[in-house]
């Protein structure tokens, strides 16, 4: 099932605290975006936040699990992952979690290595 229009529009209102908040859909789903940068997706009406190894124990404390897709005949697990049910009726609990997840974000796209711009080829007559 692909994530609601309804979805779409609370998860919005629901991390707009953090200023900038906006959505685009991908694959049937669609990212959550602060500034620009991706920090949450949302898919079959759930959110799935990022996180790395340290944050990722957080989450499975509270007995969630990671987002996983089938990706040409195997699972693929991403670093992204379901926010703890409660905070859909936290607000503010959502938004620290929300927080972490573009802290983790933001370090991430600061140790990507960047990328490469392609030189035209330019010919000679």
């Amino acid at each position: 099932m692909a994530a609601s229009p309804e979805f779409i529009e609370f998860a919005q209102e629901l991390f707009a605290p953090l200023g900038g908040v906006s959505t685009r859909r991908m694959f049937g789903g669609a990212g959550i975006y602060c500034r620009g940068l991706m920090f949450g997706l949302i898919h079959d009406d759930t959110i799935y936040l990022k996180a790395d190894a340290e944050t990722a124990k957080a989450f499975e404390a509270r007995g969630c699990g990671p987002f996983i897709y089938d990706g040409k005949g195997k699972p693929v697990q991403m670093s992204y992952w379901q926010m703890p049910a409660e905070l859909i009726d936290d607000p503010d609990g959502a938004v620290t979690w929300a927080k972490t997840a573009l802290g983790v974000a933001r370090t991430a796209r600061a140790a990507a290595p960047p990328p490469t711009r392609r030189q035209p080829v330019r010919r000679r007559y």
